[in-house]
């Protein structure tokens, strides 16, 4: 194998890299991945992805993206395993992390060759090759362009958590020649099935069809609100989840450590290391600040203006710019207010939410307190929902918006082009339902969609003479939305 040659003495030599090239492909001694890079528990994306790459039909390279700590290497890990149980030799799998100091100086092309060359792969038994932190590589987005354009014999399945990997450049060597896999943080179905109380939820071919059979099934809820609330602190983060798993010391000691750490990994890197690594930001600092600034203003509509004030003069473009780099580092969301022409959409305030609500909690050290504070905790709720419908329209292509209209507001709408839904979501069955009513009357679609979700509420069918507006359990609707996101990721897999 050849690698860069000595030329210094602080210059790695060919033992360092054949050292690296060891480290991260230790399937070549082992014949196997080890259980602490591929935990035994596997998200719907770890369970399907190899099938994808074997089949690659049609052909394309796969990229997953997501925030940090939500699985993106440990899915790729467990997609090798199931390649070395499919009968792939380990030659044939080759693992590149490529935010390693000395690989960042090669090239892709150079180290793609090399493998190549080592694997003797051929169009009839390619190598299968991936790519941990792929924008770390110089060029990656046209580098992938040429392996794919030229025929190389690989397939390729690559993940970052890096904003760099939404840059504007990348759609024109993207089209046609890779799929971006969304890899959300846990969803509240997913994280019952982790500790063997899933809900089996009937799924069918949207999720008003999910719902609307979900209502008639014998569902058990019982006992699913405190398993409710402790997701809602700790969040959808595999690492956490299943270090969590079983009855912990201290519950309240093990929620403030995973803050801690979400707030190490997920907030602070993103700040200070994918961001600035991506763009040219001018201060970190003031990045923080508006993450901090917005943490007490989940669930509610931005007003910019407000906002950069609050900031000390931040200009409204330099708002715009920071708060696009959030969303693309997976932090926060943003919903347009619904509206029958897409100008009033873009127009119209924008509710601002987290991708997942510990996220908000952690940045903010909020600790327990959201649970002793009705009001938080109602945002919060809002919030748990809200990315629960994020993550399902990222599978589905169905966008997600809110609406708003002086006096009345509905929080969340599921735009569906044939089977729309419309939720108010609140912390008692006995909230108001004025909104969903006019906005039902504002736009005679949602006729039969429209539902109130909250803890202990019963399920009932909306009825157009006597219950025009339905009602949801909370967690019912956490568990078809959940089972909704399984099956539509299934289907864009081809599976």
């Amino acid at each position: 194998m050849s690698v860069p040659r000595r030329l210094n003495p602080w210059t790695p030599g060919p033992d360092d890299y054949h050292r690296i090239f060891r480290e991260q492909n230790p399937w070549d001694l082992e014949g196997r991945v080890p259980d602490s890079l591929a935990f035994a528990a596997e998200r719907p994306l770890g369970q399907a992805l190899w099938k994808r790459l074997i089949t690659e039909a049609p052909r394309r390279f796969q990229i997953i993206l997501g925030p940090r700590r939500v699985g993106k290497t440990t899915c790729m890990y467990q997609t090798v395993r199931h390649l070395l149980e499919a009968g792939v030799p380990a030659r044939l799998l080759r693992w590149f992390r490529l935010d390693h100091p000395l690989l960042m100086e090669w090239p892709l092309d150079d180290l793609v060759r090399m493998a190549l060359r080592v694997s003797d792969a051929t169009a009839q038994r390619p190598l299968y090759l991936f790519l941990d932190e792929l924008v770390y590589a110089r060029d990656w987005d046209l580098w992938l362009k040429t392996f794919y354009d030229e025929g190389w014999p690989v397939r390729i399945a690559a993940a970052s958590s890096s904003t760099a990997a939404l840059r504007r450049r990348r759609l024109e060597s993207g089209a046609g020649r890779w799929e971006e896999q969304a890899l959300s943080p846990y969803l509240f179905g997913e994280f019952l099935d982790l500790l063997g109380k899933g809900v089996r939820v009937p799924v069918g071919a949207s999720l008003w069809h999910t719902v609307e059979a979900s209502i008639g099934a014998e569902l058990n809820l019982a006992g699913l609100d405190a398993l409710r609330r402790r997701f809602l602190l700790t969040g959808g983060f595999p690492e956490l989840l299943v270090d969590r798993q079983g009855v912990p010391a201290d519950e309240s000691e093990e929620l403030l450590q995973s803050q801690r750490v979400l707030r190490s990994d997920a907030v602070e890197r993103a700040i200070y290391k994918d961001i600035p690594q991506a763009f040219e930001i001018e201060s970190p600092l003031m990045l923080e600040r508006l993450l901090y600034v917005l943490g007490g203003q989940v669930a509610g509509v931005l007003s910019p203006n407000s906002v950069c004030q609050t900031l000390g003069g931040m200009s409204q473009p330099t708002f715009d710019r920071y708060l696009s780099y959030l969303e693309r580092t997976f932090l926060v969301f943003t919903l347009p207010n619904y509206s029958s022409t897409e100008e009033s959409r873009q127009r119209r305030g924008r509710k601002l939410y987290f991708v997942d609500g510990a996220i908000r909690n952690a940045a903010l050290q909020r600790g327990l307190s959201p649970l002793d504070d009705p009001a938080e905790l109602g945002l919060l709720t809002e919030n748990l929902v809200a990315g629960h419908l994020h993550a399902l329209g990222l599978q589905t292509q169905v966008r997600v918006y809110h609406w708003r209209d002086r006096t009345h507001e509905v929080d969340l709408i599921y735009d569906h082009p044939t089977d729309p839904l419309a939720f108010e979501v609140a912390l008692s069955p006995s909230h108001s339902r004025a909104g969903l009513l006019r906005f039902r009357e504002r736009y005679p679609r949602f006729q039969g969609r429209c539902f109130l979700v909250a803890p202990g509420a019963s399920a009932t069918r909306p009825d157009p003479v006597w219950n025009p507006v339905g009602s949801l359990p909370l967690d019912l609707l956490l568990a078809a939305i959940s089972a909704q996101a399984d099956l539509a990721l299934r289907l864009r897999l081809g599976l």
